[in-house]
């Protein structure tokens, strides 16, 4: 989606609180250009401190927001579960994107989610995690440096989203996650599922422009068809033209 450069829609970008000898707040430089290169869009980054900014007022001024991928988890409490996770939590960031996505689906504004952001997203709605995940596919066993050379098989729901211009509905994706959806969030639509083991892997909103994968389509994006369409499909709801049938 193009827009003209005066009138290029106002996208947030979720940080997260990183610690570099101090705290900081950190995104990946690859969840950013994409949204500029791809969605048409100026990207905005948004702290991960639920008390530096009003929500409302914030949703106001944005035309969009984008939930990241993190090195942090969801706390498990949030979905009413206690089970462990290794892995650190990000309870501002937690607070932060639950605020603010709330107040920007409330005004019909479009809410993208990756990786963790969907995973904020299903909990938003309702639903429920599974935390804990293993195996290769997960990524959960994988070291760092080559865990996005981990690639799995998904199968993608006809009618979707994500499924336009896709004739087997099937692709290969990069999933780095330690949760992933249970119980799906009141009123989403499943858009893909994990071949291997049937973990949902993508949904949407049917009655808001609101959608979200569970892998990383900011990975190598100039290189990867599928994740330019998941960052066009923001640029179509930037632009009010997401729908999905009824």
């Amino acid at each position: 989606m193009e827009f003209g450069m005066s009138l290029r829609p106002l996208v947030g970008i979720m940080c997260c609180n990183e610690f570099a000898q101090r705290p900081v707040q950190a995104v990946a430089t690859r969840f950013i250009e994409p949204v500029a290169r791809y969605s048409g869009a100026i990207p905005v980054l948004v702290p991960a401190l639920p008390d530096s900014f009003e929500a409302a007022a914030l949703a106001s001024r944005l035309d969009g927001l984008l939930l990241t991928g993190s090195r942090s988890n969801v706390a498990p409490h949030r979905y009413g579960s206690a089970c462990e996770i290794e892995r650190p939590f990000d309870e501002r960031r937690d607070e932060a994107a639950f605020r603010l996505a709330s107040h920007m689906i409330e005004k019909n504004r479009p809410v993208f989610g990756i990786c963790r952001g969907m995973q904020e997203l299903n909990v938003l709605y309702g639903g429920t995690l599974t935390c804990g995940l293993g195996g290769d596919h997960h990524g959960g066993d994988i070291d760092y440096e080559d865990q996005f050379a981990n690639r799995h098989g998904v199968e993608l729901v006809a009618g979707g989203h994500l499924a336009a211009d896709v004739p087997n509905l099937r692709i290969d994706v990069t999933s780095v996650h330690q949760e992933g959806v249970d119980r799906l969030g009141t009123g989403l639509r499943a858009e893909a599922f994990a071949l291997d083991d049937g973990l949902v892997e993508a949904f949407a909103a049917p009655s808001e422009p609101v959608l979200a994968v569970q892998w990383h389509p900011e990975w190598q994006v100039d290189k990867c068809r599928n994740g330019q369409r998941f960052f066009g499909l923001l640029g179509n709801a930037l632009a009010g033209e997401l729908r999905l049938p009824s």
